[in-house]
């Protein structure tokens, strides 16, 4: 099994349009981060996790060539903005690329990408062709591959992060229940949003997710989602425990 870190960033990316912090200035390349989305590779099968804003740009930088389904976490449009893009992997597979969202997520897409719903006979030629499919909070399978949603809160708003096999990826969180906690329980590889090191409405803090990956448990955490008022990739790594790092854009971990 193999995860690439797609994008660690927030809604804004980092550097942050205008900004002139440390971060932002910053060259180290962990400190330059596309909004958040990840790649598996699992079964022989290839899955991506949200499309944002820098989807293109992100599949160019990987060399993905295929993909066999995508899932969606939420709605928002840093999750769902380059949805448009995967129509060159209709062209390159000549087939419907499988969308895997819950109803609400799944209607969003529907209002802000109306051309690509249409009855095919009437689309404009050229204009990306999904397949929809529905999900909630229960296990499904893609091509034998079974995942497992899990409900978190982002504010208000239900998120689904994705348990499969032994890795589990929860973004846009500020709150997990103990039931679901529990579904994630016995993951090897967990990646969790951390927003910044100060308190925040939506997001995990810095201190709430290391929280959360203590109860968790898992061998190894990479935090994700990071805003440019984290800091710096170099001081906040090294204050971690050893279990725990920061995510960074391209970031890959491989495991049998």
């Amino acid at each position: 099994m193999k995860v690439i870190v797609l994008g660690s960033g927030t809604s804004q990316g980092v550097p942050v349009i205008g900004c002139e912090c440390a971060v932002c200035r910053s060259l180290d390349f962990r400190d330059q981060r596309l909004r958040v989305s990840i790649f598996i590779e699992v079964n022989n099968q290839n899955f991506v996790i949200d499309t944002g804003p820098d989807f293109r740009q992100q599949m160019l930088r990987e060399k993905i060539k295929s993909i066999d389904a995508v899932l969606f976490t939420h709605q928002h449009k840093d999750h769902t903005a380059g949805m448009d893009d995967l129509r060159s992997f209709n062209f390159m597979q000549g087939a419907d690329i499988p969308i895997y969202a819950r109803q609400a997520v799944m209607q969003q897409l529907k209002h802000e990408f109306a051309y690509i719903f249409v009855d095919k006979a009437h689309k404009y030629p050229g204009v990306l062709n999904v397949e929809e499919h529905i999900i909630d909070n229960q296990p499904f399978s893609i091509n034998q591959t079974t995942f497992t949603p899990i409900e978190v809160l982002h504010h208000k708003l239900p998120v689904f992060g994705f348990r499969v096999q032994d890795f589990t990826y929860i973004t846009d969180v500020n709150y997990i229940s103990e039931a679901e906690i529990e579904k994630v329980k016995g993951t090897r590889y967990l990646i969790l949003g951390a927003l910044q090191q100060e308190k925040h409405i939506s997001h995990f803090n810095l201190e709430e997710a290391i929280e959360v990956v203590e109860k968790i448990k898992p061998e190894k955490a990479f935090l994700t989602h990071i805003s440019h008022r984290m800091g710096l990739h170099a001081e906040i790594d090294k204050k971690l425990p050893a279990h725990i790092g920061l995510a960074y854009d391209g970031l890959t971990i491989s495991w049998l």
